[in-house]
């Protein structure tokens, strides 16, 4: 498979989705935070300088998928290293278990992780990048002064979303990110004053300004006063992030480098590996058996993730260095069979939809970055931070409750378990691709799914992203997106097992990617076709 068949394919498109760039890239899932990024880009700044930029801008115009209030995990290629950026938030002092009532880990105050969003930022910026920290944050700034217009997704979202907002005493998300307890109109202008104050005090005062400062101390008073747990002294310690070595592999004929746990980089690479020995003229087609091959592939490597919530006496929890070895992945790619496997569970967690948001960027200066941050469920935990207009994440949602020995188990100082795995490929040992989707436990599949239509089917990114999208769940429950399947593969897998539920295009992700093309001198960039975002460059 030649990579200039891939570059050679790409079309630009009007919408800004797909877009073509001489001198970098960015690609955000909202317009005004992909501008940031490039206009950062235009000012001298680097990728990484950029992508904080942009990072900021998505906590402004994005705010049910990310913000001050959340966490930030990123994988960048700098001056020729790779480096996995680890910015776990983590359970504060006070949050013990004893001490949650039925729904105080979704809803509320007591939700919350000691975010990290700011500290990853800024240590980003301090480590990596080249510019100014103010200059960083002025689109951020600027969108949150102006304001920004309410798009569908935004609107269904909120009216989705309005009766847990309703369900905090204080009213306080809703007095932000709704008008007059009612979901915004497609459209209509969204300013957010309080949050362009707090933006300023970070951009004159550094990132410790947030921990150790005037916006420190509000948060702490705000969660005394609504009985949430975080304090002064949780704030004060930063949760600076961890510089992790990335997990890297081989998929067809380019390496993939990702985010190791806590994060879920492994289980995007053992399924990648797995297809390495499935001969790709079985998934190449769109016929019903290689999307079986495909969901088989997807139950075998989640139900093997270390930290899946199943009795390890039953199913044998493998430690995270096997789970990406040859031999392993070898044999769970030859126990695949031409029916459903019945060995693995029928019973599965329970699952909600949680919402995300992952950024791509790569500059003409050798540097890559992808972030993807959350505050978990969409819209967090309901809760905002008085006089500040942030939401606080809900977190706390991810821990174990159960098993005391868990890796995750809640305990003060433990972090989150995250399905994230923001990605670089490479192509003669030089970053090509960088590409990352929010989804949840579905953001594995979705960027397997991204780059079997590049490397098997031979497609753009372009036609890559807009292809039908499919999830299937150890239990064998595969998702289709809803009328993008036809019929003789629906009951194909119906009759081999599955069970079929549809559902609708923002449930399967959305891939924000760029691409430093090897063939030209050409940056190419894709934005999620189900959302709002777009790609740009300079």
């Amino acid at each position: 498979m030649k990579i200039s068949t891939i570059e050679s394919k790409f079309e630009e498109t009007s919408d800004g989705k797909c877009a073509k760039a001489p001198n970098g890239m960015v690609a955000t899932a909202f317009p005004d935070a992909t501008q940031a990024g490039v206009e950062i880009l235009s000012k001298g700044g680097n990728a990484i300088d950029a992508a904080c930029a942009a990072a900021f801008a998505l906590g402004v115009c994005e705010p049910q998928a990310s913000g001050l209030g959340g966490q930030s995990l990123a994988i960048l290629h700098h001056l020729g290293n790779t480096i996995a950026i680890d910015g776990s938030s983590c359970v504060p002092s006070l949050a013990h278990l004893s001490k949650f009532g039925k729904t105080d880990r979704s809803f509320g105050y007591r939700a919350t992780t000691v975010p990290s969003t700011v500290a990853v930022l800024g240590y980003l910026h301090f480590r990596y990048g080249r510019i100014k920290w103010h200059e960083i944050l002025q689109p951020a700034i600027r969108i949150a002064q102006e304001g920004y217009r309410i798009t569908q997704l935004q609107h269904d979202l909120q009216k989705r979303e309005q009766d847990n907002f309703l369900k905090i005493k204080s009213k306080s998300g809703a007095k932000y990110f709704l008008k007059d307890n009612q979901p915004y109109d497609v459209g209509d202008l969204f300013i957010q004053s309080d949050l362009s104050l707090v933006l300023m005090e970070i951009a004159e005062n550094g990132p410790r300004s947030f921990y150790q400062g005037v916006v420190a101390q509000r948060i702490h008073e705000d969660m005394e006063k609504h009985k949430g747990f975080i304090r002064n002294d949780d704030l004060a310690r930063i949760p600076w992030p961890i510089e992790r070595r990335p997990i890297c592999r081989k998929y067809r004929n380019v390496r993939i480098c990702t985010l190791p746990p806590p994060a879920a980089g492994n289980t995007l690479l053992q399924v990648l590996m797995m297809l390495n020995y499935i001969p790709p003229k079985y998934i190449r087609t769109n016929s019903p058996e290689a999307f079986h091959f495909i969901a088989e592939t997807f139950r075998k490597a989640f139900m093997y993730r270390k930290q899946r919530a199943y009795d390890p006496n039953t199913y044998y929890q493998i430690p995270n260095k096997k789970m990406i070895s040859h031999e392993f992945v070898r044999e769970q790619a030859w126990s695949i069979r031409d029916r459903i496997d019945p060995d693995l569970p029928i019973v599965e967690p329970t699952h909600q939809d949680t919402d995300t948001t992952h950024l791509s960027v790569i500059d003409n200066q050798g540097n890559a970055i992808g972030i993807t941050q959350s505050i978990e469920l969409a819209y967090g935990s309901k809760a905002a931070a008085d006089g500040m207009g942030f939401l606080f994440n809900n977190y706390m949602r991810e821990f174990e409750v159960k098993d005391p020995s868990h890796p995750h188990y809640l305990r003060p100082g433990a972090s989150p378990w995250t399905s994230v795995a923001p990605a670089i490929v490479y192509y003669k040992d030089k970053p090509w691709m960088v590409t990352g989707s929010p989804g949840g436990e579905r953001i594995y599949s979705t960027v397997a799914q991204f780059l079997i239509q590049m490397f098997d089917k031979k497609v753009s990114m372009g036609k890559a992203v807009k292809a039908p999208r499919m999830h299937c769940s150890v239990g064998g429950t595969i998702y289709l997106e809803e009328d993008r399947f036809k019929s003789d593969v629906v009951d194909y897998l119906k009759n081999m097992g599955y069970k079929i539920i549809p559902k609708p295009p923002f449930y399967y992700g959305a891939v924000h990617a760029v691409m430093q093309c090897v063939s030209k001198k050409e940056y190419h960039g894709v934005a999620e076709v189900r959302r709002d975002g777009t790609a740009g460059g300079m």
